[in-house]
């Protein structure tokens, strides 16, 4: 997986409430420790996202948090960092998030950790990177967005070929083994 140095994460800055998606960020983030990887994330100590940027901390690897200034205070920046980078708002974050990473893979999470997913996916489908994106489906977690996601395939809003690229996986390793084979499409095909 060495092309695979730098993976962003999108995830929640809340725990949830399900014990098994701690357990799935703690396994990520141990997994990207033993394949060499360094994480890019939101930058806050709480929830998920806290949990997998300790884990990779203690690990022994570099994290690199990105926040907007506006969220500071609010996602409880995490003070152990290796690099913390302040936009000025959302869209400079993601920017920087996807400037700064080789791949990405979503958490659970909510209504910003699916803004960033279908960001970088819209991004992936224009041709604007050739960056592999991946869908972590813990515990059926995403099971009712990926029914809705082929739906839209049925109606026609949404190419297979397109929705292929969003890799999607149960496992850790499963998800890693994928976005370690993926390779974009030469063409754009929307």
């Amino acid at each position: 997986m060495s092309t695979l140095k730098y993976i962003c994460v999108f995830c929640g800055s809340s725990d949830g409430k399900d014990p098994l998606i701690t357990r799935a960020a703690i396994e990520l983030g141990r997994a990207m420790v033993s394949h060499n990887m360094h994480l890019v994330y939101g930058g806050a100590k709480i929830g998920v996202m806290g949990t997998i940027a300790q884990t990779v901390i203690d690990g022994g690897q570099d994290v690199i948090g990105i926040i907007p200034s506006f969220l500071k205070s609010k996602e409880v920046l995490h003070p152990n960092l290796t690099e913390i980078h302040t936009t000025k708002n959302m869209n400079d974050r993601k920017l920087q998030m996807l400037e700064k990473s080789d791949g990405f893979i979503t958490l659970p999470g909510g209504f910003g950790t699916l803004e960033e997913l279908f960001e970088i996916a819209t991004g992936l489908q224009l041709g604007q990177h050739k960056k592999p994106i991946g869908l972590l489906n813990i515990n059926g977690f995403y099971d009712e967005l990926l029914a809705s996601l082929q739906k839209m395939v049925r109606l026609g809003f949404v190419k297979q070929h397109n929705l292929d690229l969003m890799l999607v996986d149960t496992t850790v390793e499963g998800l890693l083994a994928k976005m370690h084979d993926f390779e974009a499409p030469d063409e754009v095909l929307w």
